[in-house]
């Protein structure tokens, strides 16, 4: 049982950890999120943990230095076995028309190690000439365990990069591939991005914080107001025991439920007698007035501002309309009023002579 198992184990696709490639690679962070999303997503319309995900690297290369710098998805046919070259083409030559100085070095992909799967795809994209001699593949290893300090290397983040080269063993010779070391590289624009991608997104951060703290607090209110509302209701019907009940200065409610058995306890009722008589009444008719009064306001001074603005485009208009006349009135009203007057001119001169 043991030889059919070995005889059936899939070679290993990836050399020994001490043979290492010359590559230097710089990963930007536009690609780590690109390629994490493609992953979630299909992740969760397929609804398994782990779907085949596969898609290209944009970037550039400078003989034994490459730059990672964006990614887009591919297209697979043929039952996932074969890369869509077409689709690929096309994207490709789309993204070269926004970003010329940017090449097709590679391709990702999501799964634990590299397997024979790998080498068939990646012997496609170096077979088919156009693309890439020596293209790179970097892998995202979702349940891989983290190592290393925070200090911006590879060590601490879920890829591994890898190289393509050839094994000579026993005289055959196979694809496999080589671990390549990586960087991730960022400038201070794609610190900014990722740093108001993190927060939320830019100005809608402290407005979209503010309402979930308004939530909160209204959802607390509203709890304890239940709680309030159940407790005496179940006094009125007899239901309930008792309630320890503590107000503090900011009123906030600290409520114990004693044993059913405990009688009553009239404090809390006043307590609770107490905390309505020092709300403000809402529906006082004075209150209404004033409110409907500030609300009048804030929808007049809201119009007043809409006129504003409006009176503002229609005056600019008038005055491109007044310089538009007053241009064309000059090159033509201007000369034929002048010539009359020579014209005019000339004939009392004539009759003077005559």
């Amino acid at each position: 049982m043991n030889a059919m198992d070995t005889d059936h184990e899939e070679v290993s696709a990836v050399l020994p950890s001490t043979t290492t490639s010359g590559l230097s690679i710089a990963l930007h962070p536009l690609p780590i999120l690109n390629i994490s999303e493609h992953f979630i997503r299909l992740k969760l319309q397929k609804q398994t943990p782990l779907p085949f995900t596969l898609g290209a690297l944009l970037g550039t290369q400078n003989g034994r230095e490459v730059e990672i710098v964006n990614t887009f998805e591919l297209v697979l046919e043929d039952d996932d076995e074969a890369i869509n070259h077409a689709f690929l083409v096309n994207r490709r030559d789309q993204y070269k028309q926004v970003f010329p100085s940017l090449e097709f070095i590679g391709w990702y992909t999501v799964a634990p190690i590299p397997t024979s799967r790998h080498i068939r795809l990646h012997s496609q994209i170096v077979q088919f000439t156009g693309y890439c001699s020596t293209p790179l593949l970097l892998i995202l290893q979702p349940t891989t365990n983290l190592l290393g300090s925070a200090d911006g290397t590879s060590q601490n983040l879920p890829f591994k990069a890898y190289e393509q080269t050839i094994e000579i063993k026993d005289r055959s010779s196979r694809s496999v591939f080589v671990e390549a070391s990586f960087n991730v590289e960022t400038g201070e624009a794609e610190r900014i991005a990722v740093d108001w991608t993190a927060k939320g997104g830019g100005s809608g951060t402290s407005l979209e914080s503010h309402l979930q703290t308004q939530r909160a607090a209204v959802k607390m209110l509203y709890d304890r107001i239940l709680v309030l509302i159940q407790y005496v209701t179940g006094v009125i019907a007899g239901t309930i025991g008792s309630l320890k009940l503590v107000l503090t200065p900011t009123f906030q409610v600290l409520i114990y439920l004693l044993p059913a058995e405990v009688p009553t306890d009239h404090g809390i009722l006043r307590s609770i007698s107490a905390l309505l008589a020092s709300l403000p009444a809402s529906e006082n008719k004075t209150f209404r007035e004033e409110f409907n009064t500030e609300s009048e306001d804030v929808q007049l001074t809201a119009l007043l501002a809409s006129l504003t603005k409006s009176t503002n485009i229609l005056n600019d208009l008038v005055d491109k309309h007044a310089l538009l006349t007053t241009s064309r009135e000059d090159r033509y009203g201007g000369g034929v009023a002048r010539r009359t007057r020579l014209q005019m001119g000339g004939a009392r001169l004539g009759g003077d002579w005559h």
